[in-house]
């Protein structure tokens, strides 16, 4: 689904299906997520993202948080390429601790990282991550199936090409802060 200018606050399809999807930690053995059934507000979104930066002349504009870990880290759409939709945007998370990293270059292929049993926080704390056992597995991998645009790969290798294609985003975002 395409979405047309000014509806760019619903969630895609896909995200909503995420959203439906029980996702049990399990003590570190599932995956550490909690999808929103709704994009965070524009207002929501400025707010987090300056306290995030400490740098209160930003705005939040180029996000859409639609989830986050049990730590409060989000995960976000990340409006990087100019007039495209938002399901051809990357996919990043950026942590409570200040990490952040992108987890895949567009919503596809974070569909097939969630499948592959990897999680947000997961995909940017490790250089490549390991598929894991989850409980909700077969419900992503239906998700992803039913909604995925992109070939299945595996999670460790659909982080390292969106981290190719977007090398300096950790640094460019490091940048804004103060």
């Amino acid at each position: 689904m395409t979405q047309k200018p000014g509806d760019d606050r619903r969630l895609p399809p896909a995200l909503a299906d995420i959203a439906r999807v029980g996702f049990d930690y399990d003590g570190g053995e599932g995956i550490d997520f909690e999808p929103y059934d709704a994009f965070d507000s524009a207002e929501e979104t400025t707010d987090w993202f300056r306290h995030w930066t400490g740098n209160h002349d930003l705005d939040g504009d180029a996000y859409r948080v639609f989830g986050q870990d049990g730590s409060g880290g989000l995960a976000a759409v990340w409006s990087a390429r100019p007039g495209r939709p938002l399901t051809e945007q990357p996919v990043v998370f950026l942590g409570s601790e200040g990490e952040s990293g992108v987890v895949a270059g567009n919503l596809s292929d974070f569909l097939w990282v969630l499948a592959d049993g990897v999680g947000p926080l997961e995909s940017v704390l490790y250089e490549a991550p390991e598929p894991r056992p989850s409980a909700p597995r077969t419900a992503l991998t239906e998700v992803a199936e039913r909604h995925a645009t992109t070939p299945r790969r595996p999670a460790r290798t659909i982080v390292t090409e969106a981290r190719a294609e977007f090398p300096t985003f950790t640094e460019d975002l490091d940048e804004l802060c103060r």
